[in-house]
């Protein structure tokens, strides 16, 4: 049997409305984890699948919707909801056009997954592997102690599998896929749990954005052209960084200056840590901006 046609569909139109400050001027998917953006995060691990360019996968954008626009041109085919997010369902029926009785790999941008043992795209083959283009299928991790609301005790781990018959009912309004897609083919016999055995994390607030920043970054990141004036301990130092500053288990952005001490922080590119400051389980944005977690 020949396999499903499938494409991909990286939904990025959120408000971050849960990462606010941090998503006032800058839109959730562009928000960098271990120096990448999630958006580019999420098109690497398509691309890992051999779904890359705009004919094999799509970004939908409304917040801020002019920098993922121009983050993404030529990269991708692109969605634009003027007139704000069409939620997940939404979003993915106004692609129905484009998608055209393809099934479609539909994850979050704000999801962050890594698994040791496997390259991005290589990581989540188990959800594509065998599928007959019937079934509903999504990627999932164990329900936490007390967690509900899950699916037969597992949680979403930021990607499903959707076949072109549950597509091409979708309208073109503001809802979601749990109540459009994966309620009903539950309701059916049709959803497929496929767990995942990596770690995933939602960054959709402070807390997780900087616990999948420090994951990425392992013992710490600092890019090379980022000026870190002090010791850097137990940190990847970029070949060209100009380290002479303290910066321990952090990852510190392009163009960042660092002449005080962070531990367990994130720097963002183009942003400054002054002399005698000294930050913990920080975020730090270009602007000033400053989240404790």
């Amino acid at each position: 049997m020949t396999a499903p046609e499938i494409c991909g569909v990286v939904l990025a139109a959120g408000e971050g409305q849960r990462l606010r400050p941090l998503t006032a001027s800058v839109p959730k998917a562009l928000c960098p984890v271990g120096n990448l953006p999630l958006l580019d995060h999420a098109l690497r691990r398509f691309a890992g699948l051999g779904l890359a360019g705009p004919e094999r996968v799509a970004v939908n954008a409304a917040y801020l919707a002019d920098q993922v626009v121009a983050h993404a041109t030529g990269r991708a085919h692109l969605s634009v909801e003027p007139d704000g997010p069409l939620g997940t369902s939404g979003g993915v029926a106004r692609l129905k056009k484009w998608i055209d009785g393809r099934g479609a790999l539909v994850g979050n941008a704000d999801a962050y997954l890594a698994d040791p043992f496997r390259e991005p795209g290589k990581d989540i083959e188990a959800l594509l592997a065998g599928w007959s283009g019937d079934t509903v299928r999504m990627l999932t991790k164990p329900c936490r102690p007390g967690e509900t609301g899950g699916f037969s005790g597992n949680r979403f781990a930021g990607l499903s599998l959707l076949p072109w018959r549950f597509i091409a009912d979708l309208h073109d309004q503001n809802t979601d896929l749990v109540r459009t897609v994966w309620r009903p083919a539950e309701a059916l016999g049709a959803l497929e749990l496929i767990g995942y055995q990596g770690l995933y994390l939602d960054t959709g607030t402070p807390a997780l954005y900087l616990e999948a920043n420090l994951h990425a970054a392992g013992t710490g990141v600092i890019d090379p052209s980022a000026q870190v004036t002090g010791t850097a301990t137990g940190s990847a130092i970029g070949a060209d960084a100009q380290v002479t500053g303290s910066v321990a288990e952090s990852v510190i952005g392009a163009g960042a200056r660092v002449t005080g001490s962070v531990t367990r922080c994130v720097v963002w590119p183009g942003a400054e840590v002054g002399p005698g400051e000294v930050l913990t389980g920080t975020i730090r944005a270009a602007d000033g901006l400053t989240v404790t977690v």
